[in-house]
């Protein structure tokens, strides 16, 4: 398939392009996890692989043989790993004599991370190139027999040109920090009632009452972090959780390490002895938080090494946005705030495909009116000019 001046080709590893032609579609607000050393690093260590029910099937656009735009796509044998929900779906399918696998996903595996799913060169026709890349996807759909194409957290622009061409949007629901310029961690606390401020004051000091020292690692000394160690706090997590997945290896660990920049590690020390760890990755303007453990259990460190650190740290970068991962109500309590997130479908099957937008309009409904009910409980005060 090819647009105006332009030939698609499917790779079926980010390896068979360079890194710097794969990178220089990047732009200042790309997210660290669409880097080639990132995508590179969960497929050569077998995290993101056939084996896994990863299959690479990355779409790249071409003129001659400069690439001008591209995607990372997967045909997936399953949905873990995702973080859009989808299992229902597959169930009515397979009720209804519907196969719902194989499909392909434009995603970063494991990675609830908004941010561009469609890369696109600077200079070039943006939204031409970002309509070519999702009417390839749905070509090559067709083509591999596949049940349909699931772009998973894109950008809010990107979404609603998915939306245009046709697919069905959802929407999910995350919890951020927004910085509203803050000079301080007090400046923080004074946009809480009384209470919470102490809570919140209570729970900060608890680590340097038990004798943890907790700072931030980057560059040389992330270099030089032991993998075994960070891929160790990571499985404490994992493996405590009943629906928890070993989805990372230690390998996928020793790669990021060394070579994608921005990643940082959150380190908390008892006695001199590792006792938590959480791994983060930073862009020009956010902060996202990736993965946590703890080798002993101490009150409240879970959310010193996780939350108030790395707020105290954006505060003092300005960083813009703190997105902690997926999940947790609990993080309303302490400054984050609703945030909504987008995924597009295209379903080959006509049935499938009106009962899903079906689904989808309830859902918005009831995520919407969940979202008006946060915001009107656990607002934070304006800040005072």
């Amino acid at each position: 398939m090819s647009t105006p001046s332009t030939t698609l080709r499917l790779l079926g590893a980010i390896a068979e392009v360079p890194a710097a032609s794969w990178d220089a579609l990047l732009g200042r607000d790309s997210t660290p996890f669409l880097a080639h050393a990132w995508i590179d690093a969960l497929e050569a260590s077998g995290a993101a692989a056939p084996e896994t029910g990863w299959t690479p099937r990355h779409l790249t656009l071409w003129r001659g043989e400069r690439l001008v735009a591209a995607a990372p796509a997967w045909v997936r044998a399953d949905s873990r790993g995702e973080f859009v929900f989808d299992w229902g779906w597959a169930e009515a399918a397979e009720r209804a004599g519907i196969r719902y696998y194989p499909k392909l996903t434009v995603a970063v595996p494991f990675t609830p991370a908004t941010g561009e799913r469609f890369l696109v060169a600077p200079g070039e026709d943006r939204a031409a190139l970002e309509t070519a890349l999702s009417l390839a996807a749905v070509e090559v759909a067709r083509e591999l027999g596949l049940s349909g194409v699931h772009v998973l957290f894109p950008t809010d622009g990107q979404g609603e040109a998915l939306e245009s061409a046709g697919y069905a949007t959802r929407v999910g629901l995350q919890y951020h920090w927004r910085n509203a310029g803050y000079r301080t961690w007090d400046d923080f606390l004074a946009r809480f009632p009384a209470k919470q401020r102490a809570n919140l004051r209570r729970e900060r000091a608890a680590a340097a009452k038990q004798g943890i020292e907790i700072r931030t690692l980057r560059g040389d000394e992330v270099r030089a972090l032991d993998p075994d160690l960070v891929h160790r706090i990571y499985l404490s997590t994992v493996d405590k959780m009943v629906w928890g997945m070993r989805y990372l290896n230690r390998d996928f660990f020793a790669r990021i390490l060394r070579t994608v920049p921005g990643v940082e590690w959150v380190e908390a020390r008892r006695e001199g002895r590792v006792v938590a760890g959480a791994l983060n990755v930073a862009s020009a303007t956010r902060l996202y938080g990736r993965y946590w453990g703890a080798l002993e259990e101490h009150p409240f460190l879970h959310f010193h090494v996780c939350y108030y650190h790395s707020i105290d740290d954006c505060i003092a970068r300005g960083l813009s946005v703190f997105e902690p991962g997926a999940g947790g109500e609990h993080k309303l309590s302490r400054g984050f705030e609703p945030a909504f997130t987008r995924s597009a479908h295209w379903l080959a099957d006509p049935r499938l495909a009106r009962a899903v937008r079906e689904f989808l309009e309830r859902e918005a409904f009831l995520l919407e009116a969940r979202v008006a009910s946060y915001r009107s409980s656990t607002a934070l005060r304006p800040q005072e000019s």
